[in-house]
């Protein structure tokens, strides 16, 4: 099989270094060695933070994309997936730092590189939807119950942090399901989402509206077991990562793995790689050659 290069559109770090704290030098080596597993455009994620961490760290990957090579995956921007999200469903995130998702709130740490944010629609006002659509700013659903995605273009992760499939009322997951207009993001690593949600979602979903995100946290593709994030104490057993209390962290899987993973149970990945570049307005861009069980064999860019 051969792909288009993949993008990776939320992602909080890999082979040790950790968006939400790393330095320039440090975004340059993700650009630089994710790109030799296959991903030739990433959009750095940032976890619930403070205002002032948030800002100081969107202007580090301003600069690394600044001086970027060819020999390095392309960054095309941030993704917000913090701050304004609703308690209910917080995840790992550091709900002490959560703000009401406002216009006012938002230009708190506003910049042109912000491409994708993640919020809860229910507490969003209609105010901050036309703003970030006036932007061009994807909108995504995530960590969040509300059932209402009107004003946004995917949702964050489908199935985790956000209401469930119900046969009363509305939900997150069953909105996203329905709606032909929303994209799905989802974390097909094995851990996060079981083969069963899988198969639903590729059959109840139009194919080319499901996005392959790794959602992967700083351990991936490194010797760290425990690590800081997200204010919490997260550990690392080999498979997943969670915190004290049992809460999955994010995935520990790059998103070439997860190709393989879905590619070896024959759920045939190649549409949805296609699907990323549709949802960024992105050209087509250099190749990977996978063998027969979805080993990257050659990548051209």
């Amino acid at each position: 099989m051969k792909t288009p290069l993949l993008i990776e559109q939320h992602f909080h770090g890999c082979y040790g270094v950790d968006f939400n704290t790393a330095g320039v030098e440090d975004v340059l080596t993700v650009a630089e060695k994710i790109l030799k597993e296959g991903v030739g455009f990433i959009f750095p994620t940032l976890v619930t933070d403070s205002v002032e961490n948030i800002k100081r760290q969107i202007e580090i990957i301003k600069q690394a994309a600044s001086r970027q090579t060819k020999e390095m995956a392309q960054i095309c921007g941030v993704h917000l997936e913090g701050i304004f999200l609703n308690p209910e469903k917080k995840g790992i995130h550091d709900e002490r730092c959560f703000l009401t998702p406002t216009v006012e709130n938002f230009k708190l740490i506003e910049d042109d590189f912000i491409k994708i944010v993640t919020l809860a629609p229910e507490l969003c006002t209609p105010e901050l939807f036309e703003y970030l659509h006036g932007k061009g700013i994807k909108v995504q659903a995530g960590h969040c119950i509300g059932g209402d995605l009107k004003g946004c273009n995917g949702v964050t992760h489908m199935f985790n942090a956000m209401s469930g499939i119900s046969h009363r009322g509305e939900s997150t997951a069953l909105s996203a399901l329905i709606n032909d207009n929303i994209y799905t993001e989802i974390i097909a690593d094995g851990v996060h989402v079981s083969d069963d949600a899988l198969k639903l979602l590729f059959k109840a979903k139009h194919l080319d509206k499901i996005l392959l995100i790794s959602d992967c946290l700083p351990c991936t593709h490194s010797d760290i077991k425990e690590f800081e994030f997200a204010g919490s104490k997260i550990f690392f057993d080999g498979e997943k990562a969670t915190s004290a209390t049992g809460t999955i962290a994010g995935s520990t899987k790059l998103l070439s793995d997860i190709i393989k993973i879905l590619g070896q149970k024959d759920l045939h990945p190649q549409q949805y790689i296609q699907n990323s570049y549709k949802y960024h307005n992105l050209t087509p861009y250099g190749e990977v050659e996978w063998d027969e069980n979805f080993n990257i064999v050659k990548i051209t860019y």
